[in-house]
């Protein structure tokens, strides 16, 4: 009978129990501490403000369970990127000056023997960013449609070639056209025109005691105008044999013509 009554009150102990089903509570709000603490942090780290700093303090302390008192703000230079300063490239600016004074003098040497030419406008002398321009029309070079030099043309680059077999710099020969198509069969097109042209200005210069190593032979055809091909005499412009004594330190320059008797 006693070991009956012990059975019955363990009953009645065990259904008096039932399951806490709000356990879940203690765990979520336990997240969303932490998740608002989160973002607090976030942003009171967006801008370096003492204000906010003092924010991020109290709620801290409030998440993990502390009363009162404030964290001391962080110093605001600890928070600071160091701002990395490149070198800065510089040319050497006595190296560039005696640059410079040698394409001006390779330019006033041009325009002596030159002189002549360059009045009439056939010849066009011109320092540039790339270094010295011998702009050459190639009435005096060429028969129309004809990359043979003339007799003209050979005693003018042989003067040219006298100054520059003095000098060691790099020289482009650039060949340039119009924009009116060619009609012989031994040129294709313009661009070949150009390139042979350049060709044979490069084939003088080397007989005349210029380097092979400096030298360079460009064909552009028309695709480098310096007048309009509208008019017969921006035609005859465009077409142009252009020598080129490269600098050894260009540098972005306004170009500056020169004239006969500088």
């Amino acid at each position: 009978m006693r070991e009956r009554r012990r059975q019955q009150g363990s009953r009645k102990r065990i259904e008096e129990e039932p399951d806490n089903h709000d356990r879940w509570l203690v765990s979520y709000a336990d997240f969303m501490t932490l998740l608002f603490a989160f973002f607090v942090v976030m942003y009171a780290i967006s801008s370096v403000n003492q204000g906010k700093y003092r924010v991020l303090s109290e709620a801290l302390g409030t998440a993990f369970g502390r009363a009162g008192g404030v964290i001391g703000p962080i110093d605001p230079q600890l928070l600071q990127r160091p701002q990395m300063q490149l070198p800065r490239a510089r040319p050497n600016d006595g190296r560039l000056r005696r640059e410079r004074d040698k394409m001006t003098g390779m330019a006033r040497d041009l325009l002596k023997v030159l002189g002549p030419l360059v009045s009439q406008g056939k010849v066009r002398v011109t320092e540039t960013a790339r270094g010295v321009s011998i702009e050459i029309n190639d009435s005096i070079l060429f028969a129309q449609g004809e990359a043979r030099l003339s007799a003209e043309s050979s005693e003018v680059l042989k003067a040219i070639a006298q100054i520059l077999k003095l000098d060691d710099h790099a020289v482009q020969v650039e060949g340039h056209t119009d924009n009116v198509p060619i009609k012989q069969a031994q040129f294709p097109s313009n661009w070949e025109l150009s390139a042979v042209r350049a060709s044979g200005v490069v084939r003088l210069f080397v007989e005349n005691g210029i380097a092979e190593n400096r030298l360079v032979a460009v064909g552009h055809g028309s695709n480098q105008p310096v007048a309009s091909n509208d008019t017969p005499e921006g035609r005859l412009r465009n077409r142009r044999v252009q020598v080129m004594v490269l600098s050894e330190l260009p540098e972005v320059v306004t170009e500056v013509p020169l004239k006969a008797g500088r």
